[in-house]
């Protein structure tokens, strides 16, 4: 889906993608405090955090303007599901639960159909689990973007298709396993070194001239 909507006017959320990615590297996920938005200037108008508030609620933490054009208004501190229709919320509510608990990345298709002097209008949404401060996973980094003439706001969507990528935890940290096998191989060789090694003192300590001395003699003189 990341080539789809690259070719389709939505390249922000292939974008933001890239960078959770980067972040994250060998982790399931990357922290909240590691989100730098001088690393999404690309895509930071349509991007937004939200924060867990009970099972299938997701507040806005923060909201790049293109979310605030849709809504006509200021949307920090609102639910995420006031972007969709009532129809959908539900099943927005269900997929926000499989990001934080699986957890997953989720990629959502909207559509806002035409009504009235309002265009039909089609969005793309990204979900991507983050953690918390407290190392629990109740943030997500997400991208909302619509393409096409908005018309007045506010403007509500309802879900056409999502696609959830569970996060394996095993594929994130292979190479933890690779190092931890190697180390017993060397002792076998270090437990033969270490009698010839003490072999080698005794001549050392053997080596003491006072035991030869007996041909040396005090010669002594009167005269």
């Amino acid at each position: 889906m990341t080539q789809h909507v690259s070719k389709t006017g939505f390249a922000p959320l292939a974008q933001l993608e890239a960078y959770w990615e980067a972040l994250r590297g060998n982790r399931l996920m990357p922290n909240r405090s590691e989100i730098d938005p001088r690393g999404i200037e690309q895509a930071l108008e349509y991007s937004f955090i939200v924060e867990r508030i009970a099972p299938g609620i997701a507040r806005l933490r923060i909201a790049g303007s293109h979310l605030s054009d849709l809504m006509g208004m200021e949307v920090r501190g609102m639910p995420l599901t006031s972007f969709i229709a009532p129809s959908s919320r539900r099943q927005l509510s269900d997929i926000l639960e499989e990001v934080f608990e699986t957890p997953a990345i989720c990629s959502i298709e909207l559509h806002s159909e035409q009504s009235g002097n309002l265009p039909p209008l089609d969005a793309r949404m990204l979900l991507m689990p983050l953690k918390s401060d407290l190392g629990d996973v109740s943030r997500i980094l997400g991208a909302l973007v619509s393409v096409g003439d908005m018309g007045r706001s506010p403007r509500r969507f309802e879900i056409t298709r999502s696609a959830l990528r569970p996060i394996v935890a095993d594929a994130a940290l292979p190479p933890v396993k690779r190092r931890e096998t190697p180390p017993p191989a060397p002792q076998a060789p270090a437990k033969q070194s270490e009698p010839a090694f003490r072999e080698t003192q005794a001549p050392f300590r053997t080596v003491t001239p006072r035991r030869d001395a007996p041909y040396l003699r005090l010669v002594k003189s009167d005269d």
